[in-house]
């Protein structure tokens, strides 16, 4: 697995005003250092958000899963890819070329600027998604074989990384190797409800089948004292890895 030295858990800004997301990114400056922006935060904010992010000193996971026609795509991500964004979504159903563009896209950054230091990851299947919901759209995978389908892509397609549910971090391993970045949202406290996801597992069963990093959202912002409850998790996923 890749070494790193950024905090493996990236806690998502599920909120809607700005001021409410930087009010928990100074609250868990202390534990965390990557802060996911979803759809749901950049809708309202807009770039500002991340610019806000980057100014405290954080690194910031740009969740958008760009999916349309790669030169859209790439350029959308022109918009995006800044020192201080660590990284970035497109959807692996945008298929190849889109994939390959936006791969293209962010190499040609990183040689303009040393300071660039994003990754693209490909988002393989929502975790709300399972195989029915799969086999309502037309895609006779399941859901792991979908994911690993994808990942597959990905790779030939010079993407560093995948977003995908716990259930498939161990498949992934043993099919695309070390090396593949994988990032896993749909994490919950083992007393927690799943909520609107289906496939999903604690952050300590996450990181020892293989993830490099875990996402977090409601479930950590939820606690009391999240600033006490992410020291917590942190503390499990150190003892999981070793």
């Amino acid at each position: 697995m890749q070494k790193q030295n950024l905090s493996p858990l990236i806690v998502a800004l599920d909120v809607p005003k700005g001021a409410q997301a930087l009010k928990i990114v100074d609250e868990l400056s202390g534990q965390i250092d990557i802060f996911k922006v979803g759809l749901q935060l950049f809708s309202s904010e807009g770039p500002d958000i991340i610019e806000d992010i980057i100014r405290r000193k954080k690194k910031v996971f740009v969740d958008l899963k760009l999916c349309d026609i790669p030169n859209t795509v790439s350029s959308a991500l022109e918009n995006l890819i800044k020192p201080g964004v660590e990284f970035l979504t497109v959807h692996g159903l945008g298929g190849h070329e889109m994939l390959a563009s936006a791969a293209g896209t962010l190499a040609h950054f990183r040689e303009q600027d040393a300071q660039i230091t994003a990754k693209i990851l490909c988002v393989t299947v929502l975790t709300s998604l399972d195989d029915h919901d799969l086999k309502e759209v037309g895609i006779d995978h399941s859901a792991a074989g979908e994911v690993l389908h994808l990942a597959r892509l990905a790779r030939e397609c010079g993407i560093e990384g995948v977003v995908a549910s716990p259930e498939e971090v161990p498949i992934l391993r043993q099919q695309l190797g070390q090396d593949l970045m994988i990032v896993t949202p749909g994490v919950r406290m083992e007393s927690d409800e799943v909520g609107d996801q289906k496939r999903v597992a604690t952050p300590a069963q996450a990181m020892s089948d293989g993830a490099n990093f875990i996402v977090m959202g409601r479930s950590l912002l939820s606690q009391k004292k999240p600033a006490d409850a992410a020291r917590k998790i942190l503390e499990s996923l150190s003892q999981a890895l070793s």
